[in-house]
């Protein structure tokens, strides 16, 4: 199986540092973008959403990842971002009172700037819960 490098750090953690066979991401032009091994030079900003990591032993690894970029250069992926939270991570209370307070934030009149922010947290909330809820046992 062809592997690449992949190290992911996140604002207080490395969240993951080994081989990998397949990298999913969110990209901020509001798609996903996969990786394999010896994908072409690339570098890109992250949206909020869920990555998938397929490690070399095939384990999936799932997470919620917010902001920041990938690098991909020489068969090796680094991953900076603001956060990463796999779903045992995910505090379901917090997040819920995210999505909350996002909503109560879009029903205001503000300014077209905090218009445009209460959008993003809602859909930051909504990808955490979603990630979080989908692993619920």
């Amino acid at each position: 199986m062809n592997t690449f490098k992949l190290k992911i750090i996140g604002s207080n953690k490395t969240f993951f540092n080994g081989e990998c066979a397949s990298l999913t991401l969110p990209i901020a032009d509001g798609g996903q973008m996969g990786f394999l091994a010896h994908h072409e030079n690339t570098v890109a900003p992250l949206d909020s959403g869920e990555m998938i990591i397929k490690t070399a032993d095939n384990e999936i690894i799932e997470a919620f990842v917010s902001g920041g970029f990938i690098e991909f250069f020489d068969n090796a992926a680094y991953v900076v971002c603001i956060s990463v939270e796999t779903p045992e991570e995910i505090d379901l209370k917090r997040a819920e009172e995210a999505r909350t307070r996002a909503e109560e934030a879009l029903r205001q009149k503000h300014s077209i700037y905090e218009y445009y922010q209460s959008k993003n947290d809602l859909a930051r909330a909504m990808e955490r819960l979603k990630i979080k809820n989908r692993h619920e046992i």
